[in-house]
């Protein structure tokens, strides 16, 4: 037994040496993962817009990927528009068990398949995308895949409504004095009747801008002194409320301060109490809006917060007159639309106004009205720059609790009652779409 004792330390300290030799050739063998597969659920079709373009379009779920070893996976989650994925694009990739996909990500596929927006052209705006998730661990030498997911699209077509073909171009605002040079997508610019003339109608903060193309560095411009230079230098601006005009033909650039708004004893004391309520451009009608609340007394129209340039409405006929007399209204919530093109006002006493409301705007109404965004086009409502407080928000109807959205579950989506949305302090841009039911907070 003694002499088996011997032995048997020897052998032990064989194999621990042995063991201790080869510590750092360890190598751990991978398996094939049990299988991986989306857990969100998805929409019947997605509705895809430019004006939503930097909305979530859907927050992708999974269960993980087991390859057996101790180590991170990584997941890449890819898009195909011809759905076999020898077009595979990389939307993100994350070692967590998700991934969202915005609007214009989807945007960019659905093109890539084909579809477009134009009515007048043969292409189809409705089709499928396909995306699926790659997994992978180290560099890449073991990977998985899984099953595909089809997603039904629509491109929401521009039928130019009243605008005269009016469109959305190519073109985009970038830069700290917009949106953080890109933390969501570039402010719009829209055609003119001069080809490669493009205008915008942008709020701006305290930084610098440049001009590209598709939201991507690509193709971009800056400049000084109204020149424009392909990859030029950022061009400083300060905050305000502008119209930007840019010849990409000669290119030149001009930007000027370009504000109409709401004044009056029924908004803000003549602009006692603050500034003027300011309309938002729609250009599929080419016309201003303002979605407001208004009390008893009078009101006009006036350009850049100055009497310089003001309109009335003398005869009380919807048609605007230079210097015309005071609009009598009545307390209550309105669309206005301001048409400078056939010089007339219209006032729809309808329309619900929707407004921001919460500990992180207005103590939930306390401290005076919510914040309120303008119906642009049928069913998107949109309002910059509003200034958030750390709390929370929620969406309300003129300023009563009778329709209020929150977002229950947090995935982006309005529910009617729902959940308070956290806010953090600092300026946002805030979209909320009644046909998706998507909203956007953009802070920057």
């Amino acid at each position: 037994m003694k002499k088996l004792s011997i032995i048997g330390l020897f052998i032990f300290a064989l194999i621990n040496f042995n063991s201790c030799e080869m510590e750092d050739d360890v190598v751990f063998t991978t398996q094939d993962p049990a299988g991986f597969v989306f857990t969100n659920s998805t929409l019947n079709s997605y509705l895809l817009s430019p004006l939503t373009s930097s909305n979530l379009g859907e927050r992708f779920t999974w269960g993980a990927a087991d390859f057996g070893v101790p180590t991170n996976v990584t997941y890449e989650l890819q898009s195909s528009a011809v759905g076999d994925f020898s077009d595979a694009e990389v939307v993100a990739t994350t070692i967590e068990n998700e991934a969202a996909m915005t609007i214009g990500q989807m945007m960019n596929v659905a093109m890539a398949a084909g579809l477009d927006a134009d009515p007048d052209s043969p292409a189809p705006n409705v089709g499928t995308i396909s995306v699926r998730l790659r997994a992978f661990v180290g560099d890449g030498g073991q990977e998985a895949f899984s099953d595909a997911l089809v997603l039904n699209v629509e491109l929401l077509e521009d039928t130019g409504g009243g605008g005269g073909g009016i469109t959305i171009a190519e073109l985009g605002v970038v830069g700290s004095g917009y949106n953080n040079w890109g933390a969501y997508a570039d402010g719009f610019f829209y055609t003119t009747d001069t080809p490669d003339v493009y205008v915008a109608y942008v709020t701006l903060v305290d930084g610098e801008i440049k001009f590209r193309l598709n939201n991507d560095w690509g193709t971009n411009y800056g400049g000084s002194g109204g020149t424009l230079e392909l990859d030029g230098a950022n061009i400083a601006v300060t905050a305000g409320d502008y119209r930007i005009t840019v010849d990409l033909a000669n290119l030149t650039y001009e930007i000027e301060a370009y504000s109409w708004g709401v004044v009056g004893s029924a908004f803000n004391d003549w602009g006692g109490a603050g500034p003027d309520g300011k309309f938002y451009y729609d250009y599929t009608t080419n016309t201003f809006k303002k979605g407001i609340r208004l009390m008893d007394g009078e009101m006009k129209v006036r350009f850049n917060n100055d009497w310089g340039l003001n309109y009335g409405d003398t005869g009380a006929d919807g048609t605007i007159d230079q210097d015309g007399d005071n609009i009598a209204v009545s307390a209550g919530h309105y669309l206005l639309t301001l048409d400078l093109v056939n010089g007339t006002i219209s006032i729809d006493d309808t329309a619900s106004v929707f407004g921001v409301v919460g500990s992180g705007f207005n103590d939930w109404g306390g401290a005076g009205p919510d914040f309120s965004l303008t119906e642009i086009q049928e069913g998107v409502y949109y309002g910059d720059i509003v200034t958030l407080l750390d709390g929370e928000i929620k969406f309300r109807a003129n300023n009563d609790w009778g329709l209020n959205y929150g977002d229950s579950g947090a995935d982006g989506i309005i529910d009617q009652d729902g959940d308070n949305i956290p806010s953090t302090a600092g300026p946002a841009r805030v979209w909320l779409d009644l046909n998706t039911g998507e909203y956007s907070v953009l802070q920057f």
